[in-house]
């Protein structure tokens, strides 16, 4: 079961979700928690689904159909954080993925600072895996710290702080993807607890692709959440997940004027196939 955002464009939120899950093998339960106003270049607008609303799409679910996993995405407000973690609290031996979306690729908001709250106190502690990038990771684990998070004369975490924080609050495990850092490669590191330390589980490095991509992060927090719904490790799915999202990335196609759109199925094409490019005569593999 999924709770996102539509998208429009495809590229991310409930549609990048529906796509992954479905090309992992399994089937996927969506709960709509916005709309958004979009294309690929960044958000418009966004309106989110009454909490109320979002209760009763999941509860007739819940009754009419067996989950093996949470997804979780953008939730928009106070009050639908609530709801969900209301939900997944009557579901306490199933796993939780949250993708804590903070902000689309250009820097829409998506989450204020009272939602990133009640996130922190409502939802992490029962959260299995998050899935932040390091500007992701450092913001929510910046919460108890006073002054403007987004402070440049701040002292900046580390990221192995910010995982010990978060891991504080009572998340299992987070893995930090390092798409925002100034690395030659893109390295993802696993974090989990060991005793009252937080050590790092496994290290991951991926070539850095060139352009920038919408929906990289809902397709790897969806992937992950297959892979546990289909009885896979934590770890082994991390490193799976990861592997998925990154050929997904290499397949990437530019449908629009903005980011590249991760091609989800591209192990559905033929080497020489790849996804027509509408007017350009130029297919993805290009």
């Amino acid at each position: 079961m999924t709770f996102s955002a539509c998208d429009p464009t495809g590229g991310a939120g409930m549609q990048a979700d529906l796509l992954t899950i479905t090309s992992m093998g399994c089937y996927a339960a969506t709960i709509v928690t916005g709309f958004t106003v979009q294309d690929t270049a960044g958000v418009e607008d966004f309106v989110p689904v009454d909490a109320d609303h979002v209760d009763d799409q999941a509860r007739t679910i819940l009754e009419d159909m067996p989950i093996a996993a949470f997804k979780i995405g953008v939730m928009g407000d106070v009050e639908t954080v609530a709801t969900i973690a209301e939900i997944v609290s009557d579901y306490p031996d199933l796993p939780v993925i949250l993708d804590p979306v903070l902000a689309s690729g250009r820097g829409d908001v998506f989450a204020d600072e009272e939602t990133l709250l009640a996130i922190r106190e409502l939802l992490i502690p029962q959260t299995t895996l998050i899935t932040p990038n390091s500007y992701e990771a450092r913001r929510l684990a910046a919460l108890e710290e006073p002054g403007d998070p987004d402070d440049p004369s701040r002292t900046v975490l580390s990221l192995e702080a910010s995982a010990s924080k978060l891991i504080s609050w009572g998340i299992e495990f987070v893995l930090i993807t390092g798409t925002h850092e100034n690395t030659t490669e893109v390295v993802n590191v696993l974090y989990g607890e060991e005793g009252d330390r937080t050590v790092m589980i496994r290290s991951d490095s991926w070539r850095r692709l060139p352009g920038s991509y919408h929906g990289s992060g809902c397709t790897l927090a969806s992937a992950i959440a297959s892979l546990l719904a289909s009885g896979v490790d934590l770890e082994d799915a991390v490193r799976e997940a990861q592997e998925y999202t990154w050929q997904t990335l290499n397949a990437g196609f530019r449908p629009g004027m903005g980011q590249l759109i991760p091609d989800r199925f591209f192990w559905a094409r033929r080497p020489s196939e790849g996804l027509r490019l509408q007017g350009t005569g130029l297919s993805s593999g290009q």
